[in-house]
């Protein structure tokens, strides 16, 4: 006699997604993400957390803006204020160390080129050199967007806002990193097409990577690799997995910004428009001091104010093109050596009388 199972041992249906159904929760969470990424380029006036006001306005982070409540540090409308958690209005007067608050500005970005040997952190624990240390003394508070390790250089993006941050470090943002990679042995082409699948190291899983070669120099190759997400030391990992180790790495571009003719310690403010334009986010009219803010500036310089334009160069007889200078004398005759257009003609005729008259 076979026993038939009972009802409570059968396994539950599971509901499979409706068709079409993941595109359309992709869709809206990129609509609301893009809705997010442009109140952060409104003036907003709505409250929110001290804690996030005051790192906002680039005093400090959050987790030390939080310390500071706690320490009594900070003041709204004359009262100590001890709950990280109260959230401020617009109107509220704030001030930390009877300083007053200013109002965090528009999200901005930067180029930066990170010299080798330099930590991407605001504290380092051995006390190492940091890319923070060496930037302009005009800056505002900025973090990084992504980092790079200490023996990498090349293209950091840096912003004043963390949320923006967040979002361009996102994989579904769609940016991809690209880098060249310096390493040593003699690579083999097929390893590296083997990598467009992904790889899985140690227990870590990482995403299809692109990798070419370059030019191969004896026992040392450069590379092309593209991440479309950057954990911890990834290219180093993989290469070293496959038996390159990595003697060189310069990130080269970042989405859509490259490093360009860059160099080392170089800072450069991405315009806003072209930000926005990147963002997919409408332009807008800039203000006067908005358009004096985008520039470069070497560490150290102190001024990263607008570009100067090139002085133009004054034209002058021996550089100056033919056509570039008036000639206000009358202009000279033509030579005479060559029959004029009439001259030419009555040569012709009396060719063709000589040519068609009879013999005697």
């Amino acid at each position: 006699m076979t026993k038939h199972p009972s009802p409570a041992s059968k396994k539950p249906a599971t509901k499979r997604p409706r068709q079409g159904a993941r595109p359309k929760a992709q869709a809206a969470a990129k609509s609301a993400r893009q809705d997010k990424l442009a109140r952060l380029f409104e003036d907003n006036t709505a409250p929110e957390r001290i804690a996030k006001k005051i790192a906002h306005a680039g005093f400090c982070s959050r987790r030390d803006a939080e310390r500071w409540i706690e320490a009594g540090r900070v003041t709204v409308n004359g009262k100590v204020q001890l709950s990280p958690a109260y959230n401020a209005s617009a109107q509220d007067i704030i001030t930390i160390d009877g300083k007053p608050l200013i109002s965090a500005e528009a999200p901005r970005l930067w180029r930066y080129y990170k010299p080798r040997g330099l930590v991407v952190s605001h504290r380092d624990e051995k006390d190492r050199d940091t890319v923070f240390d060496s930037l302009p003394d005009d800056l505002p508070r900025v973090i990084s967007v992504g980092r790079l390790d200490l023996d990498s250089e090349g293209l950091l993006l840096l912003t004043n806002s963390g949320d923006l941050a967040r979002y361009l470090e996102l994989p579904d943002t769609g940016w991809t990193r690209k880098y060249r990679v310096r390493v040593r042995g003699r690579v083999e082409a097929e390893k590296l097409t083997a990598l467009s699948k992904g790889i899985t190291i140690d227990g870590i899983h990482y995403r299809g990577v692109d990798a070419s070669i370059d030019r191969q120099m004896g026992s040392n190759a450069w590379l092309t690799i593209i991440l479309k997400e950057g954990k911890n030391r990834e290219i180093r990992r993989i290469m070293e997995h496959l038996g390159y180790p990595v003697s060189r790495l310069i990130r080269v571009s970042f989405g859509p910004f490259k490093l360009n003719q860059m160099q080392d310690g170089e800072v450069e403010e991405v315009k806003t428009n072209i930000l926005r334009d990147q963002l997919g986010l409408p332009r807008v009219a800039l203000r006067p001091e908005d358009k004096m803010k985008s520039g470069w500036a070497k560490p150290g310089s102190g001024k990263s104010g607008a570009r100067k334009a090139a002085p133009k160069r004054q034209p002058n007889a021996q550089s100056a093109p033919k056509n570039s200078l008036k000639n206000t004398s009358k202009p000279a005759a033509k030579s005479s050596s060559r029959p004029s257009s009439f001259s030419r003609k009555v040569h012709h005729a009396n060719h063709q009388r000589q040519k068609t008259r009879r013999p005697s």
